[in-house]
């Protein structure tokens, strides 16, 4: 735990002076998140008696309907990254297409995809939400970014966060050099530094999964809950359900208490089993953090970082959390059903 007083502005320069060859755009680029984010913790923490709460009338790309708080996480990411000159190309989950950066804008190196506000249709009733966020550099020619550098695989992101707006405000990410969490001080309007140097148990504790889906489960994953729920102590067994419903939520208590992740494939429909989250503003962002972590993340058959992505709105199945409880995972779906 924390480093008293440790800003994180101060921090992340600090890291960024280590390598000669940064230019201090990435930095830049990750100040300009923070403010945004301050902006949008002061709206969901004032959310009860401001109007923002309710839906828009609106449905986004994926047919559900657009909360307010969506609405306006969005416009102010927006406008928060757009004139600093880091990136060339945005994407949101709440937006059909690409966006572009404006034209009297400078245009930059780099790439931002994101989630503005994950769980959010658990923000009527107060429960936390969060915003995630991917970072890749531009691997097209020209000025402007294109579709192209939105679609890399995980593996290749530079830097990938989030932050949660729940009891208090906290920022998690990294830069493929481990991972940190700022928590914010609403006194001084600062992100310090509290949890230096994250790692996830090998082993969870939990399991979180919406069994109110249970009969649309593939074989493996019902036998697999089947198994974490039998006692067995030498092992550990049974586990602890916790399901937020809130994929930050849960992945954050997960990531810092150990645990595993569960939303496989909706078979639903047997001819078209699909799942529910998106690859490039959640599985990958959270991916790459968990495996910086200690951690791993799988669709159950591959892992989410090597995924080359096909659209914008890719869905995948999502498995994330400690690395024993992943891999265990995939034997039972190996074992019975493949994805």
């Amino acid at each position: 735990m924390g480093n008293t007083g440790m800003t994180a502005q101060r921090h992340i320069i600090g890291q960024e002076r280590k390598y000669s060859q940064a230019t201090g755009s990435l930095t830049g680029l990750l100040m300009d998140l923070i403010y945004a984010s301050k902006v949008i913790s002061r709206e969901v923490n004032k959310a009860g008696i401001a109007d923002v709460l309710g839906i828009t009338g609106t449905k986004n790309i994926h047919g559900e309907e657009v909360k307010k708080l969506d609405e306006y996480a969005n416009d102010r990411l927006f406008q928060a990254m757009d004139h600093g000159g880091h990136l060339c190309i945005m994407a949101s989950e709440e937006q059909d297409e690409i966006i572009p950066i404006p034209d009297e804008f400078p245009k930059g190196k780099y790439v931002l995809l994101f989630d503005p506000l994950d769980g959010s249709s658990n923000i009527d009733v107060n429960v936390s939400i969060g915003t995630i966020f991917s970072i890749h550099r531009k691997k097209s020619d020209g000025e402007n970014g294109k579709l192209e550098d939105c679609l890399q695989k995980g593996r290749d992101q530079v830097a990938a966060g989030y932050i949660i707006y729940g009891s208090s405000t906290m920022l998690v990410f990294t830069t493929g050099q481990g991972v940190n969490g700022y928590t914010l001080d609403p006194s001084v309007g600062e992100f310090i530094l509290s949890h230096e140097d994250i790692k996830t148990p090998s082993k969870g504790i939990m399991y979180s999964i919406n069994e109110g889906n249970a009969n649309f489960w593939d074989e493996g994953t019902k036998k697999y809950i089947r198994y974490l729920k039998e006692k067995d102590t030498a092992s550990g067994r049974p586990y602890s359900l916790r399901y937020i419903g809130s994929l930050v939520a849960d992945f954050h208590r997960n990531l810092l208490q150990g645990g595993i992740f569960l939303y496989p494939a909706d078979f639903k429909d047997p001819m078209k089993p699909k799942g529910k989250l998106r690859l490039l503003y959640e599985a990958s962002p959270l991916a790459f953090i968990v495996e910086q972590a200690g951690g791993i993340a799988t669709d159950g058959k591959n892992n989410i970082l090597d995924i080359q992505p096909a659209e914008l709105h890719q869905k995948v199945p999502l498995i994330i959390g400690c690395k024993k409880d992943v891999l265990k995972y995939q034997e039972f779906v190996a074992n019975d059903s493949p994805i």
